[in-house]
């Protein structure tokens, strides 16, 4: 049994040698030991690029009966890029409709998981991110009976029990990517997440 995982930068793997990014996805292995993971996280995607660039099609002969496939869209699918951008309760609904038929014809189980938190705070207080793609991601979840793991609240407890400056050697400067610690501390909490699901599926 294994994980695949289908997301943005913020789930992605990336090359030390080149940046100090660590997506959450890049350290989920280590914290689920005996479980292949297969990131196909890719910096930039939205639901409706990854669509578009035939990235869910490569999964095709990867998944196998019981696979969890996490897919993890939002920061650039609420982003101001026009090619990138959905609408939460139009397209990119739709779109992550599409993910879940995809896997559930090649017998896979899809986990629809929200994004992780975006570290804002504005005097003093902590401020919500990609609130409606969460809730859309939720809804849909429900409406399909498929599994929903919300990283988000997860991501959201850990940045604010560490505080506006414990929490920011868990990011870059843009508060929006993980350094390695927060990828650490974010892929622990996902896979408290999919555990439970792995013994299930």
């Amino acid at each position: 049994m294994k994980i695949l995982i289908c997301g943005d930068s913020t789930a992605a793997t990336f090359d030390p040698k080149e940046t100090p990014i660590v997506g959450w996805g890049q350290l989920l292995a280590d914290h689920l030991p005996g479980v292949e993971v297969l990131n196909h996280a890719m910096a930039g995607r939205s639901t409706r690029t990854f669509l578009q660039e035939g990235r869910l099609d490569a999964l095709d002969g990867l998944i196998a009966p019981g696979d969890l496939v996490v897919v993890q869209f939002g920061h650039n699918d609420g982003g101001n890029k026009p090619e990138r951008h959905t609408e939460p309760r139009g397209d990119y609904t739709e779109n992550l409709r599409t993910f879940i038929r995809f896997i559930q014809a090649r017998s896979g189980v899809p986990v629809l998981m929200s994004s992780i938190c975006v570290r804002i705070w504005e005097n003093g207080v902590f401020q919500p991110s990609h609130t409606p793609y969460r809730e859309a991601m939720e809804d849909l979840a429900k409406a399909e009976g498929v599994p929903f793991a919300d990283l988000y609240a997860d991501t959201v407890s850990i940045v604010t029990s560490l505080g506006e400056e414990g929490s920011r050697a868990l990011y870059r400067d843009d508060n929006t990517h993980t350094l390695r610690a927060g990828a650490d501390l974010f892929a622990a909490a996902a896979a408290r997440r999919l555990e439970p699901l792995l013994s299930h599926s």
